[in-house]
């Protein structure tokens, strides 16, 4: 982490200031929005001068003293102002030579048009305070009082070339001084304001560039947390979310901008529900089925809104509780593994000599009818607790998975016809439903015969509650994932909510006479063999218990 962002201070993704004022140096946009508005202002006078010209021949405004010279001096010029429009679109060549040579012709132009127009008193003079005035805030500081000056030469000398010339009875020298000095004083004015524009102009950009750096940096830490984050708004649509969360929900692409339920429905409804029920935690368990892995992930729910109010977005906190899990579960076979071997020292032995004992006092000759019911219940309750220590030893040992690819139909038969034997089940109370023919998984046969045996055992009990025994078993591929799956489909009263997020624990149980290791051990040898187990509710009454196995596929390339 540290690196990473030594690396984006270096030059990778941030900027220092003085490379964002040489940029600003390199790239004046002052100078271009002005010289634009110059030309636009160019190309407008030129029109208008022509129009004025020919719309009202007989009462001109203006090139009344030499009409010819007045409109070919126009149309040049606008055609000049056409030319200089395009060489700024293409900005070539730089603006300071742009900006020289322009305001020399507009010198040039205005003193004619002038002079056509019969002298200072036309008023055109004025054209050259804006000219000068705007070219200042762009030229070198020595540039504006040099053209200052040709400007005031061109006026005087204009107004001399009139009077000498006999062109102009009257002269008017203290206009085209006051001209003058107005474009003077102009001139050594704009330079220091242009200067300030610039120097404001390049601290936004750096200051922008900062803004962009910090966003930047932010970005990068929200994007690296170890922390998983999405942010929904009120309309339950993802306005951010970084890439761990995108893992974590399974998702390929970026998910930002996309409806929460085309990501993830359960996490959707369960915040749809959240919203509508002040009363409903905000901490929650999922499970996520993805194409390579199977994760329970917890979800941390935070309204952004003013006081908390869960009507406006909401921050949600995305917790992989399999890692969590697998730490609380090496703690806990940790413990069962010393537990276990004190279990079978301390109890195996004297259960098994009592078990011993009530088989010989039942071969007794003269027990009585009441007695041998006494032999057999401790018998029965022996080998319960028997089985109670082969399940904790089991659970403790863990031995690894042998994982084999094969047909899952074919081996479906097969056990299918051991089950129904065992249990002595008539014809249709175990029932195998269609099965793919080329529907292949990858598992330990011998882990996926024991959490099959424990589920359809424990379907066999419960639906015989409902006052009849109706077992199925159906295999299948996940849609649009491809994953393979089989599922135990039962027909009895089925599980409510609080029951299913505690059936997985271990020695959790209902029942009497069960160890409540059942399910705990199914999921585990599942998850030995990157499977996962998981509990539907069947619609008309009864539960599902699905394996979703691995891709076989996906597996054997890694």
């Amino acid at each position: 982490m540290n690196q990473s962002i030594s690396d984006i201070s270096s030059g990778q993704t941030l900027r220092t200031s003085r490379e964002a004022l040489l940029r600003a140096a390199e790239e004046p946009d002052l100078s271009w929005r002005v010289l634009g508005t110059l030309s636009t202002f160019r190309v407008l006078i030129a029109v208008a001068l022509l129009a004025l010209f020919f719309i009202a021949p007989e009462q001109r405004v203006f090139g009344d003293a030499f009409p010819t010279l007045f409109w070919i001096s126009a149309a040049g010029y606008l055609i000049f102002a056409v030319a200089s429009t395009i060489a700024l679109r293409r900005r070539w060549p730089a603006a300071s030579i742009q900006a020289t040579a322009q305001l020399l012709v507009d010198i040039g132009a205005i003193v004619i048009l002038m002079h056509a127009s019969g002298g200072i008193s036309s008023g055109l003079g004025g054209l050259l305070i804006v000219f000068v005035g705007a070219g200042s805030l762009v030229l070198p500081i020595q540039y504006p009082t040099i053209l200052a000056a040709l400007a005031t030469f061109a006026i005087l000398g204009e107004q001399a070339f009139s009077q000498l010339g006999g062109l102009s009875s009257t002269s008017n020298y203290p206009a085209a001084g006051i001209l003058s000095a107005v474009i003077f004083a102009l001139a050594l004015a704009a330079r220091p304001l242009g200067r300030r524009i610039q120097a404001s102009e390049a601290l936004a950009r750096q200051r922008g560039v900062d803004l962009q750096n910090l966003s930047e940096l932010n970005e990068y830490i929200v994007q690296h947390l170890r922390e998983s984050i999405v942010v929904v708004d009120d309309d339950d649509r993802i306005r951010l979310s970084n890439a761990s969360a995108t893992q974590l929900l399974g998702a390929t692409d970026k998910i930002s901008g996309l409806p929460l339920r085309s990501v993830f429905e359960p996490l959707n409804d369960y915040i749809h529900e959240w919203r509508a029920n002040p009363d409903l935690s905000s901490h929650h368990e999922f499970t996520v089925i993805t194409q390579g892995s199977n994760l329970r992930v917890t979800a941390h729910l935070a309204p952004l809104g003013k006081d908390g109010v869960r009507k406006g977005p909401v921050l949600v906190f995305l917790e992989d509780a399999s890692l969590m899990n697998e730490r609380v579960q090496q703690s806990k076979l940790a413990s069962l593994g010393r537990l276990s071997a004190s279990i079978a020292h301390e109890i195996r032995n004297p259960v098994g000599a009592m078990s011993h004992a009530a088989q010989l006092l039942r071969e007794s000759a003269g027990l009585a009818d009441d007695d041998r019911r006494l032999t057999e219940i401790i018998e029965s309750h022996s080998s319960r607790v028997s089985h109670i220590i082969d399940n904790v030893l089991q659970l403790s040992r863990r031995e690894s998975s042998r994982p084999e690819r094969f047909r899952l139909g074919p081996w479906l038969e097969d056990f299918a016809q051991e089950f129904s034997r065992t249990l002595e089940l008539q014809e249709g109370e175990f029932t195998i439903g269609s099965v793919p023919q080329d529907l292949e998984v990858r598992m330990d046969t011998s882990h996926l015969r024991q959490v099959l045996w424990n589920l359809c055992d424990n379907a066999v009990k419960y639906a015989s509650e409902t006052g009849g025994i109706l077992v199925e078993v159906q295999a299948d591929r996940i849609q649009g994932q491809g994953r393979p799956y089989v599922e135990v489909l039962d027909h009895g009263l089925g599980v409510d909510a609080s029951t299913a997020e505690k059936m997985f624990e271990p020695f959790y149980t209902e029942r009497s006479g069960g160890t409540g290791l059942g399910l705990y051990i199914s999921r585990e040898l599942c998850e030995l063999n990157r499977a996962t187990l998981l509990h539907l509710d069947r619609p008309g009454g009864g539960s599902i218990f699905r394996i979703v196995f691995a891709d076989p596929d996906r597996w054997e390339s890694e």
